[in-house]
């Protein structure tokens, strides 16, 4: 894990038309995304390339991984569960995803263009010709000292993509293997159902409790219920939850 100081990021809803700046407190963050090998040792499930990225993961397995590694440290989980429906503790200082603002304040490390360094030095994309992830730690780190931010794999965060619009939908971040230059910006925002698996998305754990309830680096409870009832548009046939 790597501590990044307090500072501010600027985010961006193309959508949704809207900018805004985010305080952040200090909070850590992982070095690299979560391997194999890792979610191997504390699952005891297999890891067929120890140092590549976990990758397949639904968001609610991530959830439950954030969980279980903070027991394994003896720190309590930041997260509790009803049913499908998960509560942030904020006040906890166990394992936990990123909120977006702190994904994206992280990988940016300073940088205010779309990539940190030169794309072919820092992430696996499209531009390798590769076709699965590749070992972590094999490009150049950001000026925070973490790798693979850009590339690799996508990166579940915590906050909701667009509940107006998409519901449940999760956000990743940060591009994957396959995706051309235009994906792999520290600013694109794409997501799933808490569900959905897909072969390029894999997680990176962050830590890091707050003095607050319902709302933290960038996230708030209150401002997703109500991104959820603006009346935006919604794809054909699509119905919300009641």
């Amino acid at each position: 894990m790597r501590r990044i100081p307090a500072g501010s990021v600027h985010l961006h809803d193309a959508r949704r038309g809207r900018r805004w700046t985010v305080e952040l407190e200090s909070f850590e963050i992982g070095v690299y995304p979560v391997t194999e090998e890792l979610f191997a040792e504390l699952l005891g499930v297999p890891a067929r390339h120890p140092r590549r990225p976990a990758r397949d993961l639904s968001w609610l397995r991530a959830i439950r991984f954030c969980n279980a590694a903070s027991e394994w440290e003896g720190h309590d989980p930041a997260y509790s569960f009803d049913g499908e429906e998960v509560t942030w503790h904020v006040d906890s200082d166990g394992y936990r995803l990123p909120t977006e603002a702190e994904w994206e304040f992280a990988c940016r490390a300073g940088s205010t263009g779309p990539h940190y360094g030169p794309l072919t030095e820092i992430a696996w994309t499209a531009l390798d010709g590769v076709s699965e992830p590749q070992d972590v730690g094999g490009k150049l780190p950001n000026l925070n000292g973490l790798f693979d931010t850009l590339g690799n794999v996508w990166e579940w965060c915590w906050d909701l993509l667009d509940p107006a619009r998409y519901d449940d939908y999760r956000v990743f971040r940060g591009g994957g293997f396959e995706d051309e230059a235009f994906s792999v910006r520290a600013s694109v925002r794409r997501g799933g159902g808490p569900r959905m698996h897909h072969d390029d998305v894999g997680m990176r754990l962050a830590r890091g409790g707050f003095d607050t309830v319902d709302a933290a680096q960038g996230w708030s409870a209150g401002e997703d219920l109500e991104r959820g009832a603006r009346g935006m548009p919604r794809p054909f046939g699509w119905t919300p939850r009641g």
